[in-house]
């Protein structure tokens, strides 16, 4: 797929110089800082070292006095709590956090995470109604809730109160909850807006040990979890996010979790774990459990008080894991073959496609899947329950959710992001549905974003490229959404030789930029195509990230090619 690139915003040349004086750096990384927002050396220093007092006073955020009053009580009167959250690796790992450190000081707890097939998302009918059932007084909602005026409604006039801790973006009306924590609330001026559920969660654990004035360590004991939804959730590493993601990988590398560690067991050992370490590998598994199985499994696996109980239900988790794997791709194959066969697809700007086997658990997978191929703003449908359920993935500068509520009359349920969603309408609707999408699709969307972009931070010759330089380089990690890993351009380069294809049409190769000058691993996964005019010896253009490359017990520097233009 032919990808526009483009360059960040060259930065103030005055403020990269004050600046590179200041904290002694060389002006290419400087400059990089300057394009992130940081300019002066107080904000250097948060920056390379984050400390846990630069999170933020926890009862800045709206209701959170009387969220910790309302647990008081209930602890107090002996009413049961139960801890309620969403499915995905977000919901449960705050469910684990929060569970976890109640549950420690208070015996009337349990929690709940809905059945993705029978209930759906968010907070069901069918959950208030076992609540009410097994005397529970309290829901505690996390990564949920903001939109459930009718649920918690209905759990009120059954005696059963709410605190709703979610991040996602309200509606026009505020579900009548005892609290509700969600930053982004009109008229909430917490400072940071952008927290994950289980950034909710973990301030929840933050006000009530400032409350009680118990120990900090009791709620930084979690921070290996909250570092898995961070990274998971594709939430901005910036701010909060930012410390919480820093110390938490510290965390999962050096003391974790006995659920992440029988996790972590299956996988090769390294000298410091990053995000991508937790999008790829530890992600996918929690999040399996509640695409095949119960995604409960996957909340018993992070509260496991022992090593042989997280041993067990790891093994079950990976088995589950394997599972998504197979259905992820013989959908993806089938989704294929249904575009190929139409003749209309390549007028179209979005994808929509629907499926009545397909498997409920993965059709979010597919869909990013599709984007990769054919980026366009795609939905993937199946149905469920008598519904078609589908989930939705967007471009780079399409507002996905917005074009959803556009045909929110042909929709029975809806929610999510700009750039993810999810939604449930009647099979009659279908075909209506569809047709409006992509009216509001074609309507609303610019022609660039339907072209992949590559934006890279600064052009630079390789022989800038040094063990010293990376060294700095690695301590703008962890990288993310809001503070990627940095992309470089650098021209006229050309292949010494050794040009071949290993794997599933990944180009390998050795480049150099000028004679005699230092030859640089590289990697292009996925550039196979490019072989045969990179082993011509012809000269060619690159973006690319820097990385590390440990093989055998040895370490080296590698360029990881993104993409290459000819000259």
């Amino acid at each position: 797929m032919t990808k526009r690139w483009s360059q960040k915003i060259e930065p103030d040349k005055q403020v990269v110089e004050d600046l590179s004086k200041s904290i002694n750096l060389n002006k290419v990384l400087t400059g990089i800082l300057v394009q992130r927002g940081v300019k002066t050396f107080d904000e250097a220093k948060k920056f390379f070292r984050p400390q846990l007092t630069d999170l933020h006073d926890p009862f800045l955020m709206k209701g959170m006095d009387l969220a910790i009053s309302r647990i008081d009580e209930a602890m107090d009167k002996n009413q049961k709590i139960l801890v309620y959250g969403d499915y995905d690796v977000d919901g449960t790992t705050s469910v684990a956090i929060v569970y976890m450190f109640f549950h420690q000081r208070y015996p009337h707890i349990d929690f709940y995470i809905p059945d993705r097939y029978t209930e759906g998302y968010g907070i069901s009918f069918m959950s208030i109604d076992w609540a009410n059932n097994n005397n529970f007084s309290l829901i505690v909602a996390l990564d949920c809730g903001i939109k459930s005026v009718d649920k918690v409604a209905y759990a009120k006039q059954r005696g059963i109160d709410f605190i709703i801790c979610d991040h996602h973006l309200p509606g026009e009306e505020i579900p009548a909850a005892i609290a509700v924590l969600n930053p982004k609330q009109k008229d909430c001026t917490y400072p940071f807006k952008e927290l994950s559920g289980c950034g909710i969660g973990y301030k929840l654990l933050e006000a009530y040990v400032k409350r009680h004035m118990l120990n900090t360590k009791e709620v930084e004991l979690h921070l290996d979890l909250s570092a898995v939804s961070v990274a998971s959730d594709l939430v901005p590493i910036l701010d909060e996010n930012r410390v919480m993601a820093y110390y938490g990988l510290k965390k999962l590398k050096s003391n974790p979790n006995n659920g992440l560690k029988a996790l972590l067991e299956a996988y090769p050992e390294k000298p410091e774990f990053g995000v991508n370490d937790i999008v790829f590998f530890i992600g996918p598994r929690i999040n399996a459990a509640g695409r095949i199985a119960d995604a409960k499994d996957s909340v018993r696996l992070m509260i496991a008080e022992t090593a042989e109980e997280a041993k067990e239900i790891a093994s079950q988790v990976n088995q589950h894991n394997n599972e998504r794997r197979l259905f992820d791709q013989n959908i993806t194959e089938q989704a294929f073959g249904l575009i190929e066969k139409d003749t209309d697809f390549i007028n179209r700007k979005s994808t929509i496609l629907f499926h009545s086997e397909w498997h409920k658990g993965v059709i979010g997978i597919v869909a990013s899947r599709l984007i990769e191929k054919y980026y366009r703003p795609t939905i993937i449908l199946t149905e469920s329950n008598g519904m078609a359920t589908g989930s939705a993935r967007s471009v780079d500068g399409f507002d996905l959710y917005g074009a959803i509520e556009e045909c929110s009359e042909l929709l029975d349920q809806y929610g999510g992001h700009t750039h993810a969603a999810g939604l449930t309408l009647k099979l009659e609707n279908l075909p209506k549905f569809m047709e409006k999408f992509e009216i509001v699709v074609s309507r609303n969307i610019i022609e660039r974003s339907l072209t992949p972009e590559i934006e890279y931070d600064m052009e630079i010759p390789l022989r800038t490229i040094t063990p010293k330089f990376y060294s700095v380089l690695k301590q703008f990690a962890p990288f993310g959404p809001g503070n990627l890993n940095p992309v470089f351009m650098s021209k006229n380069v050309w292949d010494v030789g050794d040009a071949t294809i290993v794997g599933n049409n990944h180009l390998k190769l050795s480049i150099t930029q000028e004679e005699g000058g230092r030859i640089f691993k590289a990697i292009g996964f996925g550039l196979g195509e490019h072989y045969d005019k990179v082993s011509e010896g012809r000269s060619f253009d690159i973006c690319f990230t820097i990385e590390e490359n440990h093989f055998n017990g040895h370490v080296n520097l590698q360029l990881n090619i993104k993409d290459i233009l000819f000259r």
